[in-house]
């Protein structure tokens, strides 16, 4: 290549300049092109930015002529904007123009344009606006921080125009609203106060800045908050201030109006705030400056004087505000509606009489609505506090009010058919909360006055006869009641008519009229099934459980149809259970419909029953307990087969698996079966009739059942009940064993039988005692079991023997109850056996203390061990005779009160000793 054809770096760059120029150029081309109604293209601000920031790298050598291209598309992009967001874009319009501001800022001065810095911050003010509005907080900032750069370049003083010094200020005011917004409250202020050096003597300036303040102020004073309150006094004061600085300065008899206009309105929210703190002298200060320097009175003044007053006490001049407010027709109706409304909450009874003139006068001066006379009768009568003569004068001056023509009037019509209704409920329903039935029915007969005559208005009529039939109901007075709800059916038979008189069978204790009431109700057209379980409490609040029942039984019935019904079943079923268990007597009702829970349970998923997570555990948990509950007290009561049933159901309730649980309550379904088949056995012994084959049955399926749940909590594993219980009790494993053995005995399973023992004996429950227990009970009949009863006597022997205080009273009823074991089942073939347990014995004697080993059991242990010698004597067994003669005698040498029959032991085993010599010295000499 030719140096001359090479390009300079020069020329590259100028290159660059136009390729980024024209690039920008045809982008904003696409802009002018766009159509309003077509979304916007995502990639068109993009594409710009890139061009954009390639520009600002060449920005340095940019020529006039460049800098006004720069100008002019700038302005192009600006108003393609302005046309976009006319016709309602979105997002994407600001990014544009953010675009359109920043060329103009990378463009820089141009010669012929004035003030391009002011210009180039004015795009960015307006666009930061935009930001502001759509809560883009961060960007809004940006934007006016870059304004502020590009003013800070500018000479102040040397700014004459008054847009651009509107700007300036602007500009502070709109940057301390964006930090105002973050929360960072500091600087707001700060940007504020700022604000300050550029009003340049302007109304417009100090009303802005003044406005600020005043909204700053409003917003904190809008929190409530004490902590609050004195930031936003200061705020508002210096809105305050800038006001009178403001009229200190212009002399345009408009701004001057304006400026006082917003002065007066700082004034008013400095006294609204000053009464939000209970400062009332201030806010009496504060009224008072207002009406000597406003012409123009605001209807506020009188409300915040009136609350003002009242917080001094000073009811008088609070009264005299009030009064005012009647003469003064610029005051809105909402605004004295709510003074009277407060003056009476403050003076209460005392400001009846007040009440009712300032009403009465405010329909002599205008036009007054009819929901503001409900809301006035609704204070006379329903607030004010007091009882007795108070309660009568409020009662008196609501009738005056009432019955005052003009007062009719605004109800005639009808417009005015919703307040004639609600006039009704107001005479009524306070004394209802206050149980003033009688002032409630002197009321509400006065208040049908209002109701028109004609078909039309039977409806209306209807309510009101039942109003007063509550109103007799309260006070006692039934026949009346019956009376005015007799009339009520006439106009309108429907469920709220019936369920009156239902509530009248009632209370006449007429139950049998009550249930037959309850039939009808279930036959009105807007009956629903809430009435039922509605009637049910009403039941159960005059003691009419029979009633209560019935309505509830009848709901229940509603569930088989599958309809949607708004209450759960298993409330239905607690709720006839908890009426029932208020009763002694009941059991077998309650057991009835336990069952029929229990069935329900089955029939449709123990989830859909009783309810998912926490709700379902507590409602299983319930009825669980109670059928426990029942069952114990049904077996101290020694009622044995109701107890069974009742712990039966106990432990098909308790093994429910709520929401997927793992296990139920494992150790109460577990006691609740053991308990269950002791019952059985009790009930049986109690009859002495013999249980049937398929009661039998039953009870050792319950056992084997219970048999797994031993096995399993038995091991350690960490299983609790619904009342944190997490370890078998001893007790209740030991009752487990004794039934299992005595009902495999009855079917003659004595493998089952040794099993059970066994467990039980190598398990942490098991002690001496019910070893010694099962012992017994295995060796008499009819639950004899000779094994069993051996195997567990040397096992609770051991067990007593390893004992660090043994128990030698239990220990010689274990060894004379094996050796009669021994003697009865083994005879003699067995000799040795028995030997061994009178030489253990012995063994056991040796080293007590007198009386340690009980003396009636030794004399037992020395009389049948002498005895046993008496066969082998007849027979001639010389050392069998021996060995017991000479067991016989040392067991005698361990037990005082002995000594005579132990010499004639001695003295016969010497003669039965010489006699053996004898025989031996004939035989020798023979």
């Amino acid at each position: 290549m030719r140096i001359a054809e090479m390009s300079s770096p020069e020329l590259r760059q100028q290159d660059s300049l136009s390729l980024f120029l024209s690039q920008t150029e045809t982008l904003i081309k696409q802009a002018e092109l766009l159509s309003p109604r077509a979304p916007l293209p995502s990639s068109l601000s993009s594409q710009l930015r890139q061009c954009l920031t390639h520009l600002s790298q060449l920005a340095s050598s940019f020529s006039n002529p460049v800098k006004l291209q720069l100008w002019k598309l700038s302005y192009r992009l600006w108003n393609a904007c302005v046309d976009l967001s006319n016709a309602g874009a979105g997002k994407g319009v600001v990014e544009l123009r953010q675009v359109a501001a920043d060329l103009l800022s990378i463009a820089g001065d141009v010669a012929g344009v004035p003030s391009p810095s002011m210009k180039a911050a004015s795009f960015y003010y307006k666009t930061g606006l935009i930001w502001f509005e759509m809560r883009n907080f961060d960007s809004a900032n940006n934007c006016f921080e870059k304004a502020t750069d590009l003013i800070s370049k500018v000479e102040i003083d040397s700014i004459s125009d008054p847009g651009e010094r509107k700007l300036v200020l602007d500009l502070n005011i709109a940057r301390a609203r964006s930090a105002w917004e973050v929360s960072d409250r500091n600087v707001s202020l700060a940007l504020l106060n700022r604000s300050k050096k550029f009003l340049f003597e302007t109304a417009e300036n100090y009303k802005a800045l003044s406005e600020q303040y005043l909204a700053f102020g409003k917003a904190l004073l809008m929190k409530n908050e004490g902590s609050e309150a004195n930031e936003s006094l200061k705020l508002m004061n210096e809105g305050l201030e800038l006001c009178e600085r403001g009229l200190r300065v212009v002399k345009k008899t408009d701004e001057t109006l304006t400026l006082k206009s917003l002065r007066d309105k700082t004034l008013r929210f400095i006294a609204a705030l000053h009464l939000q703190r209970e400062e009332f002298e201030s806010v009496i200060k504060c009224v008072r400056v207002l009406r000597d320097h406003s012409a123009d009175q605001h209807p506020s003044l009188s409300v915040l004087a009136m609350k003002a007053w009242l917080g001094l006490g000073r009811f008088s001049e609070a009264e005299k505000e009030l009064r005012d407010m009647v003469v003064n027709k610029g005051i809105p109706e909402s605004v004295w509606l709510s003074a009277v409304e407060t003056y009476f909450k403050i003076v209460g009874v005392a400001a009846v009489e007040t009440v009712k003139s300032v009403f009465l006068g405010l329909l002599g001066r205008c036009q007054v609505s009819a929901i503001a006379a409900v809301r006035v009768i609704y204070k006379v009568v329903g607030e004010g506090g007091g009882g007795g003569e108070g309660l009568r004068v409020r009662e008196k001056m609501a009738a005056e009010l009432a019955g005052d023509e003009r007062v009719v009037t605004l109800f005639a019509g009808d417009r005015a058919a919703k307040e004639r209704t609600a006039l009704h409920a107001v005479l009524a329903a306070a004394h209802f909360r206050l149980k003033e039935y009688q002032t409630s029915a002197e009321l509400f007969e006065k208040a049908m006055l209002y109701v028109p005559s004609g078909v039309e208005n039977r409806i209306l009529r209807a309510k009101g006869y039942r109003v007063l039939c509550l109103c007799h109901l309260g006070l006692s007075q039934l026949d009346e009641a019956q009376e005015y709800i007799d009339e009520a059916e006439k106009l309108e038979p429907n469920i709220a008519s019936a369920f009156l008189k239902y509530k009248i069978y009632l209370q006449k204790n007429d139950h049998g009229a009550a249930t037959a009431q309850m039939k009808t109700m279930m036959s009105c057209t807007d009956f629903t099934t809430e009435f039922l379980f509605l009637s049910a409490h009403e039941a159960v609040a005059c003691r009419a459980l029979s009633v209560a029942v019935a309505s509830l039984c009848d709901l229940l019935n509603f569930y088989t149809s599958k309809k949607s019904m708004p209450i759960a079943e298993i409330v239905v079923f607690r709720t006839i259970l908890m009426i029932l268990i208020q009763e002694p007597g009941n059991e077998l009702e309650v057991l009835k419909f336990m069952k029929r829970a229990q069935a329900r349970t089955c029939e449709l998923g123990t989830d859909n029953f009783f309810g998912k997570g926490e709700v379902g555990r507590r409602e299983r948990n319930w009825i669980a307990t109670n059928s426990w509950n029942l069952g114990t007290k049904a077996g101290v009561e020694k009622n044995y087969e109701l107890s069974a049933e009742f712990l039966s159901l106990a432990a098909e309730f308790y093994d429910v698996k709520i929401d997927g649980e793992a296990e139920g309550s494992n150790i109460m379904v577990c006691k609740s079966i053991v308990l269950a088949v002791s019952a059985m056995i009790a009930a049986e012994k109690e009859k002495k009739v013999v249980m049937l084959d398929a009661e039998r049955k039953k009870a050792i399926e319950m056992l084997d059942r219970a048999g797994k749940l031993v096995k399993i909590l038995s091991t350690g594993a960490k299983i609790a009940d619904c009342d944190g219980n997490s370890s078998l009790d001893a007790n209740l494993y030991f009752m487990y064993t004794l039934n299992a053995y005595e009902l495999y005995g009855r079917v003659n399973d004595s493998g089952s039988q040794q099993l059970v023992v066994s467990n039980f004996a190598n398990s942490k429950a098991c002690n001496p005692k019910y070893l010694l227990q099962i012992g017994l009970t295995a060796s008499h009949s009819p639950q004899l079991n000779p094994e069993v009863a051996t195997f567990t006597l040397n096992t609770c022997l051991s067990a007593l023997l390893a004992s660090t205080s043994p128990d030698y009273k239990d220990i010689a009823l274990v060894i004379r109850r094996l050796i009669s074991i021994a003697v009865v089942y083994k005879g003699d073939a067995d000799d040795e056996v028995v030997y061994n347990l009178y030489k253990q014995a012995y063994r056991i004697m040796v080293g007590l203390l007198e009386g340690e080993y009980p003396v009636d059991e030794g004399k037992w242990l020395v009389t049948t061990a002498w005895n046993r010698a008496a066969v082998p004597v007849r027979l001639g067994q010389v050392d069998g005779a021996t060995k017991w003669m000479n067991m016989g005698l040392e067991l005698a040498k361990k037990f005082p009160g002995l000594e005579t029959y132990r010499a004639c032991m001695e003295d016969y085993i010497s003669g039965f000793d010489k006699k053996l010599q004898e025989d031996d010295e004939l035989r020798g000499n023979l």
